[in-house]
């Protein structure tokens, strides 16, 4: 993962102006060089952004957030008896939905005014922290006041056994923790490893209720490294140290029991169930495997069999004459779409107040897109093996993770970049000068046609996707988030999961037992699910939407009977989703179901259906734990495909809102919100999809994977009059050549039977 550059500001601007330091060289200096944009109005009303004022969901920036710490610092100094504070997470609270689309003129239903824009909106923040001598946690409230102070305007100390995210700072310390223990280096030294050769991933505990409920702790996942840059993972050991993460020392160590193939003194449990802290180790000590497995190109070039391929020529992305997109602030536009472009250190990369324009007028989609939870569980019973079902956006956060991005080999073509920001231990500002990519791709073929009739015509339109995008290094694990957005109103969100696996060590003639796949020599990969919660904030023409679920259906009518005589029929059979009771629902495959988000106010003047969205996807796996299981009681997202219920303000987070070390999911998450049965029909609605994959890991993902994709995409139904990119342009492109010059040359035309007398089956662009 690519090193952060730590900026302290030493001065707070109005939150008004641009977001960064205006010097030449900072990013938004270099981001607004080049927009040539101008405040836009909504079917002919003004904004309040034409006055200049800044988006009101622009993220905090590095002044604002060192603005903030210090006045926390202040504040504690002088109204509490804290007499320590670690920064864990600093982040904007948004405005009201309803004043930020007012103040941005966006209307609440297609075709009607706006509300009046306020005045002003107030800009808060929040911010979570830990007493590190007393393992107590608070989160600060603050606002910011006229002359541009920040003021704390509230300071709640949080119920015992709450933890804020783990952060990196803590991630990172864990190795010299374990270096410094006597105790780690023993154990390390009997299997051959030096403490300077220890390396460690740091996970939360995940779940383990023999720990007092304010101990901050995190489980490390260790590792030996022989050499420089060495594929650690190669290496990993057999024992897996417990850290107190605001004491900073080891207070447990856990040894994972093996299923060795003979009787042999062992630990082997009938039960997987946790054994006591004072469980003495009872089982012959296992080194780690010592062979090398490499992925960086200069150490395969020492192995002696290895070779880079030659055979892989240039393959250049140039657009000559700049983007297509245009860029103000964090706001992108680009053929007919526009956008705010948020971060944060949770959810990383977030898309806000996403609106199409159709006909002049501006139609909304949706008022947020994120990714707001996801859980990870592993399949092994043995413990401590369950503990790892990490929660990788609430224990962690995508965007303190998230890469600096490369020009060139991460992002490729012409690129702009967008910064993103995060807080430090000290209160400091952590950026991340490129952490969000926007691009534009060739997608192929938009729409094409041939009359295949004598002098009939052909036309072919190619498409076009823009591209916003950010990678976060989880661990051992790469996650690469990408938004693309289409000109035919299209939009999705791909995933693509690359990095190294999770492995475990192997005792010598022990094989991998019914939960993994030995994917090297004495290398165990554990079967796991990557299971996220992506958030939509629906805003289809307005507020006021529903949800359609649609089954494909056979004909109930048999073959021979008078309304199906030749048996072929089908059809669709949909319900409306009323209320939260009936809001928590279930893929189903062999109907090739889909839901569709609505705006019943807005019905097609054709097809007479209501204007929407529809969802499609295969990506909808089963969570495969068992009721009652650690990860159901903690991730209950994770058990439906799709919830449905009511939007209010501060419903982000499906597993709660603090979720390292809990052991139930609170009230104030999803299962919470869909108690009663609250109307979500023609309502201001909100959507959690559960979307993953099931990774059962192969020996080609060793020693790092090849990336694998899944797609959730959202097609206009009944939205749009008709085809919406009949507009397009067809294109020729004058750079596209022949691969082998004359030698795949055109067959002659004496010796074609062509359709409309120049080329053969439309072979020609128009």
């Amino acid at each position: 993962m690519a090193v952060r550059r730590l900026a302290l500001q030493p001065a707070i601007p109005p939150w008004a102006v641009v977001c960064w330091p205006a010097s030449p060289d900072s990013p938004a200096a270099l981001l607004n060089a080049n927009t040539g944009t101008t405040p836009a109005t909504t079917d002919g009303h003004t904004s309040a952004r034409t006055a200049g004022r800044a988006h009101p969901l622009d993220p905090l920036t590095p002044d604002e957030i060192t603005a903030v710490s210090l006045a926390i610092r202040t504040h504690v100094a002088t109204h509490s008896t804290i007499k320590a504070v670690k920064f864990i997470n600093t982040s904007l609270v948004p405005p009201p939905k309803r004043a930020v689309l007012a103040w941005l003129g966006i209307p609440l239903l297609t075709g009607t005014p706006p509300e009046p824009a306020p005045p002003s909106l107030d800009r808060t923040a929040e911010s979570q922290f830990v007493n590190p001598l007393t393992g107590d946690a608070y989160s600060a409230y603050l606002t910011l006041r006229t002359g541009g102070a920040w003021e704390v305007t509230g300071l709640e100390h949080l119920p015992e056994g709450t933890q804020p995210q783990i952060t990196l700072e803590e991630l990172c310390a864990s190795e010299e923790v374990l270096r410094k223990d006597a105790r780690v280096c023993a154990l390390a030294k009997d299997v051959g490893v030096a403490p300077e050769q220890l390396h460690a991933d740091g996970w939360s505990i995940g779940m383990d209720e023999r720990w007092p409920k304010r101990t901050r702790l995190q489980q490390c996942l260790l590792f030996a490294r022989f050499g420089k840059d060495e594929n650690l993972y190669a290496h990993p050991m057999d024992f897996f140290p417990i850290i107190d993460s605001n004491l900073m020392e080891v207070v447990h160590i856990d040894f994972a029991p093996h299923r060795l193939p003979k009787p042999a003194p062992s630990n082997n449990p009938v039960s997987t169930k946790p054994p006591p802290l004072d469980a003495a180790l009872a089982r012959a000590r296992i080194p780690p495997p010592l062979t090398k497995h490499e992925y960086l190109p200069e150490l395969l070039a020492k192995e002696e069999a290895f070779s880079m391929r030659t055979d892989l020529k240039p393959l250049y992305v140039v657009q000559p004459e700049g983007v297509s997109f245009t860029v103000r602030g964090r706001e992108v536009e680009w053929q007919k779409w526009k956008m705010h472009i948020g971060f944060n250190g949770r959810e990383g990369l977030t898309l806000n107040t996403i609106t199409y324009t159709d006909g002049g007028a501006v139609r909304p989609i949706a008022y947020k897109l994120s990714l707001a939870e996801m859980v990870v569980p592993y399949a092994e019973p043995q413990y401590p093996h369950p503990r790892k079902f990490a929660f990788d956006i609430g224990e962690y956060g995508m965007g303190t993770l998230a890469n600096e991005l490369s020009l060139g080999c991460d992002c490729l073509g012409t690129i702009c970049y967008l910064p993103g920001c995060f807080v430090s231990h000290s209160g400091a500002p952590v950026l991340v000068k490129n952490a969000i990519c926007i691009h534009e791709e060739d997608a192929g073929l938009l729409w094409k046609h041939t009359d295949y009739r004598p002098g009939g015509r052909a036309q072919s339109v190619r498409a076009r996707k823009l591209v916003v995008s950010l990678v976060a290094t989880v661990a051992n694990y790469e996650y690469i988030f990408y938004w693309n957005f289409y000109q035919d109103g299209t939009f999705e969100l791909e995933i693509r999961l690359s990095g190294v696996l999770n492995v475990y060590l192997l005792a010598e003639g022990e094989r991998a037992g019914p939960h993994a796949t030995e994917v090297a020599p004495r290398i165990d990969a554990q079967y796991h699910q990557h299971l996220f919660s992506l958030r939509l904030d629906a805003m289809v023409d307005g507020l006021h939407n529903s949800v359609l679920e649609t089954d494909v259906v056979a004909s109930p009518y048999p073959t021979g009977s008078d309304e199906n005589y030749a048996g072929n029929a089908f059809t669709t059979r949909s319900t409306l989703i009323r209320t939260t009771a009936e809001g928590e629902r279930q893929w189903d495959a062999d109907a090739d179901r889909r839901w569709t988000i609505i705006n019943r106010r807005r019905p097609h003047y054709a097809s007479g259906q209501p204007a929407g969205y529809r969802v499609m996807t295969c990506a909808f796996p089963k969570l495969l734990a068992q009721p009652g299981s650690w990860v159901r009681r903690r991730a209950p997202f994770a058990r439906s495909s799709l919830w449905v219920t009511r939007f209010e303000e501060g419903r982000d987070w499906p597993a709660g809102k603090y979720v390292p070390q809990s052991n139930n999911a609170p009230e104030d998450s999803l299962e919470g919100w869909m108690k009663g049965a609250q109307s979500v029909d023609d309502e201001d609605i909100i959507l959690f999809f559960t979307v993953g994959s099931n990774h059962i890991p192969r020996p080609e993902d060793w020693p790092v994977m090849p990336a694998d994709m899944m797609r959730i995409t959202f097609k206009p139904v009944s939205f749009f009059k008709q085809n919406p990119a009949l507009d397009v342009p067809s294109t020729n492109d004058t750079k596209s050549q022949h691969a082998f010059g004359t030698a795949n040359a055109p067959v002659p035309a004496e010796h074609v039977a062509s359709t409309d007398g120049a080329v053969a089956n439309g072979a020609r662009c128009h």
